[in-house]
């Protein structure tokens, strides 16, 4: 993950990324599925049989190559980033340090799989069916704007490279639980965390990918966040959404299919999502990590805490597609790190 589109964006490139040729489907096992509770799926992965770079050859292509493009780096065009070639030079370096050090076949925890969300129909409510004493009032119908209080001079954290969004996402929830402040210091310190997190089960990029973002807020004492799975967008929003209203916690969107961070820091929607199953959300508060960056693909950021509307969710929040391979449990399907415990109840208890 890493925002390594991002990479890619801000030396212009004209199309969003397709997933690679290479497949490293033949070296996984896919995980097995244990049910949870309804419209719920939780993968376990088992340990997997990972075929790794490390023959001798691939080695010694790795490190000529990684000497001739080292031998580049002090000519006037990668020097001045013209024409953006410093930025492809500094990522193209990323992939052959990638064949060197390979990221490890840790386990992660396991993704959570939501089919169905729904915690009341609306035409039960109010029923008094054989129930002795007053029916219960049917809940009116009517739309609902939902925010965190939150200030973004305070909350709000730019990521300070083209590569830092995860780090800078991680930062915007602690400081709305209160755990840290919003410097380019404190950001670098989750940045250099990553060593503890990163796992090629989770990114086969290396660092940073949704379960590492996960681990690295309970690390920072900010527990119970997990990595969600969903076949619709309609199904991912609502449930963050109701997770949202529950905790009073903002959720993180894997956007951009699987290469950007977005916190969720609020939605609107035509009926209460936490009451009516079939309420429809309309868009969401967003706190965007690559603000003020302008993106040839995504286009200009918008600033901390702007609305962003079913058309903008539409063309931002994309079905995981990662060009590095494959991903049996999460290709095809949106993801989204979403909070169980709320805020309160977390140590800081927020701002």
């Amino acid at each position: 993950m890493g925002c390594r589109v991002g990479v890619h964006d801000a030396v212009g490139a004209a199309a969003a990324p397709r997933r690679g040729r290479g497949s490293l489907k033949k070296g996984l096992r896919k995980g097995h599925r244990r049910p949870g509770a309804a419209g719920v799926t939780i993968w376990r992965n088992p340990p997997m049989s990972i075929a790794r770079r490390s023959s001798r050859r691939t080695l010694v292509v790795a490190l000529i190559v990684s000497a001739l493009l080292w031998s580049l780096a002090g000519t006037a065009v990668l020097a001045t980033d013209a024409l953006g070639l410093g930025t492809r030079f500094d990522h193209l370096v990323d992939r052959v340090m990638l064949a060197l050090d390979p990221p490890p076949d840790r386990e992660i925890a396991p993704l959570v799989e939501v089919t169905a969300v729904g915690p009341l129909e609306p035409d039960a409510a109010g029923e008094g069916g054989d129930i002795e004493g007053p029916a219960t009032p049917k809940p009116r119908r009517k739309p609902v704007d939902v925010k965190l209080a939150a200030n973004p001079a305070r909350i709000f954290a730019s990521q300070h490279t083209v590569d830092w969004c995860s780090p800078a996402g991680i930062q915007i929830v602690l400081a709305m639980h209160g755990v840290v402040g919003n410097s380019v210091a404190e950001q670098k310190k989750i940045a250099d965390s990553v060593d503890r997190f990163e796992s090629w089960r989770d990114s086969h990029n290396g660092d940073w990918g949704p379960a590492a973002i996960a681990e690295a807020l309970a690390a920072n004492g900010v527990k119970g966040y997990e990595v969600r799975a969903y076949g619709s967008r309609k199904l991912a929003l609502r449930d963050s959404a109701i997770a949202l209203s529950q905790t009073r916690a903002p959720v993180i969107l894997i956007a951009w299919r699987g290469a950007h961070t977005w916190v969720m820091t609020g939605y609107r929607a035509d009926a209460d999502p936490t009451v009516f199953r079939n309420s429809t959300i309309s868009g969401t508060y967003i706190y965007d990590p690559w603000y003020p960056r302008v993106s040839t693909i995504w286009g200009a950021s918008d600033s901390p805490g702007t609305f962003q509307d079913a058309a903008e969710m539409e063309r931002n929040y994309l079905r995981w597609d990662r060009p590095e391979g494959e991903y049996l449990e999460r290709d095809g399907k949106f993801l989204a790190v979403v909070p169980t415990i709320p805020l309160r109840e977390q140590p800081a208890g927020g701002t």
